[in-house]
Order: structure tokens, then sequence, then C-alpha cells
């Protein structure tokens, strides 16, 4: 017998919590919870066209699941993205090949040309992508911090911080967080990536970025030169023991003074300071600087990922 795939329930949190089980066993260095699934499904974009596919097996239990959509803020048309995931425990039923078929369907209905995928870099993922049309591209790295255990850079006193310097959460911004997007949009432009993405509408990023509930305003730590956001860490969690890295970035015109790390450090230690005990993150294996930084602060890796694409035949 085979699995059966349908459309996740958007206002059923047991729904959701079925699927984050299945990220969570797939992908543990995953960070998610059941309202910010709902939350991810019901606050897209219209253009993105996001749906999250849900495969469950013989017995009704949920086995696997996808995300699906359009990246509509890329300058080129038709790009889109397709990630699956089967539990290990519930591999055999055909899942993946339904969920990944059903998904493909559903992009190329909406004018995708190019999908791309992220899959673990383990034989029997890549053998599956290939199987199906898929080939490979870059590479990017999955990297996990014991907050337990690991002896963090020491952080500065606000006296000690460079002239000009401070640090603020990003719940400082709540009134106006438009100097945040400002500063999300040009290092997201500047972020390697197979896509090209030109983030500019301000009031989509609040919707789906900053009300997001899984992004933790006490925890996401901003770097003010002078008045003026430089850099930030951005932090997701999942309402239990795990934090995220969700983006680092810093302004061009700021670059190379360690703001950064800073960023990241204070972050970091407020976490641990909060009852975290792990702390995940994610590089871009050609992104050597910041791997450098992440390695600083006793990142280790404990996944690959390779980005596999495929051309669609629109319907």
């Amino acid at each position: 017998m085979t699995a059966s795939i349908r459309g996740l329930r958007p206002d059923d949190l047991a729904d959701a919590e079925s699927v984050v089980r299945v990220l969570r066993a797939a992908l543990p260095f995953s960070i998610t919870s059941a309202e910010g699934l709902a939350f991810e499904l019901s606050s897209a974009h219209p253009a993105k066209h996001h749906r999250v596919l849900v495969a469950e097996g013989p017995d009704g239990r949920v086995v696997g699941a996808a995300r699906a959509g359009i990246v509509y803020d890329s300058p080129d048309p038709g790009q889109s993205y397709l990630n699956t995931y089967v539990d290990p425990a519930h591999r055999g039923l055909g899942a993946g090949r339904l969920l990944l078929h059903a998904a493909e369907e559903h992009l190329a209905a909406h004018g995708a040309v190019d999908a791309y995928s992220w899959v673990l870099d383990e034989p029997a993922h890549r053998a599956f992508a290939e199987r199906n049309g898929y080939l490979p591209r870059r590479s990017a790295h999955r990297l996990r911090l014991d907050l337990a255990t690991v002896t963090l850079p020491e952080l500065p006193r606000d006296e000690d911080l460079p002239a000009g310097v401070e640090l603020r959460p990003g719940s400082a911004f709540a009134a106006d967080p438009r100097p945040l997007f400002e500063a999300d949009a040009e290092a997201t432009a500047d972020e390697p990536g197979d896509v090209a993405v030109e983030p500019s509408d301000y009031e989509d990023w609040l919707a789906h970025i900053w009300n997001d509930p899984t992004l933790d305003k006490e925890l996401t730590t901003v770097a003010l030169v002078d008045g003026v956001v430089a850099s930030f860490a951005a932090v997701q969690t999942d309402g239990a023991a795990r934090y995220g890295s969700a983006m680092t970035g810093t302004v061009r015109a700021f670059r190379g003074r360690g703001l950064a790390k800073l960023a990241k450090t204070a972050s970091l230690h407020r976490a641990r300071a909060a009852g975290f005990r792990e702390a995940f993150t994610g590089n871009d294996a050609g992104n050597d600087p910041m791997l450098a930084i992440n390695e600083w602060f006793g990142y280790e890796i404990c996944a690959t990922e390779t980005r596999f694409t495929k051309k669609l035949e629109t319907l």
C-alpha cells in the first residue's frame, strides 16, 4: 500500500504538529513549530502560491510533507522552491515520490520553469533526486553549537564597545521596524545562492517575516553605529529549547568591522541565559567568511545539503 497526498489543514494545529514531527525527524537541525507552520501558510504572499502538502500512510498517520512555491521576489521569473521530507521511520511507502510529483504539478500550473530543492548530501537522498530528474548545484552546511558546554567569546561591556556602537534587541524596533527591513533587504540581496532575490515590499516583509511567531525579537540582536542599523543577527526559536540563526547580515557600508560577530555574541549569551541549550545555523559552502565566524564561535558541521534543480514543463 502507498501513501496518499493532501494539503495541510490550515486551521488544524494538530495537523501542523504532525508535520512538525516529520520535519524534526527528517531534519534534526530544523527550527519549526506548529504555530509557525500555520503562520507560514496563512501569511504567504498570493504571488508565492505557497503550499504545504502532507503524505498520510495507510493508517492515516502523517509520514511526510513538502513545501513548494514561487520565488515571487526574484528578478528572474519562473523560479520556484520545492522541498520534500519523509519520516525516516516510514520510508518505503512511496511518500517522497508522490509528494514530489504533486508539488511539481502545483508549481508548473503556476508558471514555474525551474524548481530548486535542498537535498541531504547522503547517497540515498541524492539518488532519489537524480532518479527524478534533478541535477546538483551548490552546497550548504548545517552547523550545531552546544550552548550548554561551549565557552562563548566574552561579550564586551557597553563602555568597551567601539565608539558609536550600541547593541539592541530586535524588540527595540517594535514601533518602527523599517530600518531592520532595509538592512535585511540589502544583506539578502548579497547572499550567495542559485536564485537572485531582491526584497522590496516592506508590507510583505512585515506580514511574513516580522510577524512570524518563530522570530524571537528579544534574542534577535542589532548593532547600530551612530544610531544607524549596521548589522544584525536574526533569531528563530521553536518555543522549546532550540535556537536558530535565521539570518546574520551587515549593511555594505559597515562590513569588515566585526559587527556581525558582536551581534551574534550578544545574542548567543542571552540565549544561553534564557535556557536554550542547542543552537543551529546554516552556511553556503562557499561563504568562507561566515563559516569562519561560526567556527570561531564553536559551531560544528552536523549535516550538508546540496541544492538540486530541475526544469519543469509548464501546464
